[in-house]
């Protein structure tokens, strides 16, 4: 495992001095640009998977959302994104995760994540309480009562379940988080811009150690 530990770093750090934007950009550090997840949370056997960990609360992650999805849409195809919605222990975000869950259940997510961050972070709608969030699905053209029955219903308390798990097994202490194929978490630097640039080095980084072409 070291061994294969170290061959990841080397090629870390030649892609980051290779791809990194400007003359004097420094290699891709552990500890300082990304995380090593020990033991590597699972991924896509056939793809390169990147998954965000987020919070509807959160507004760095309102906030990361239109940096994030330009780039998301151009992601190659041999790479895979993914949502994780958070929950720690205290269950704080959990209906954060409900509702994340309750929408791609009823194929809404398209529809309305990012109305959900709007209302949230512009309108200041508590959608962590179920009767504003009720009330406002309703105004959104959405069945109340069939909202109201996959919200409760045991699909999505064990995709919630399982939400809890990973984001312990992550080893998360905030959000958004950004981890490259279970094993890496990227360290977020002073701009979510440049947060894109090291998601594509450790993309790169992983795509050259597997053999990926």
């Amino acid at each position: 495992m070291g061994a294969w530990r170290g061959r990841v770093a080397a090629v870390l750090a030649v892609l980051g001095l290779c791809l990194a934007p400007g003359a004097g950009a420094a290699e891709l550090k552990e500890g300082r640009d990304f995380r090593e997840i020990n033991p590597p949370l699972a991924a896509e056997r056939n793809k390169i998977e990147v998954t965000e960990f987020f919070w509807y609360g959160c507004p760095h992650c309102f906030d990361f959302e239109p940096v994030l999805m330009p780039w998301v849409r151009k992601l190659p195809a041999d790479v895979v994104f993914r949502r994780v919605p958070a929950v720690f222990p205290n269950n704080k975000w959990t209906p954060g995760a409900r509702l994340y869950y309750t929408l791609e259940a009823m194929n809404l997510l398209d529809r309305l994540h990012a109305e959900a961050f709007n209302a949230i972070h512009l309108e200041r709608k508590r959608l962590d309480k179920e009767e504003v969030l009720f009330e406002w699905v309703a105004t959104k053209g959405v069945d109340a009562a069939r909202f109201k029955e996959t919200w409760t219903s045991f699909g999505v308390e064990s995709r919630i379940r399982h939400a809890r798990e990973l984001t312990k097994a992550a080893g998360l202490s905030g959000v958004p988080a950004m981890v490259v194929h279970g094993r890496y978490q990227a360290i977020t630097p002073g701009t979510y811009g440049e947060l894109i640039v090291l998601l594509d080095q450790l993309i790169d980084g992983v795509r050259a150690e597997t053999g990926r072409k």
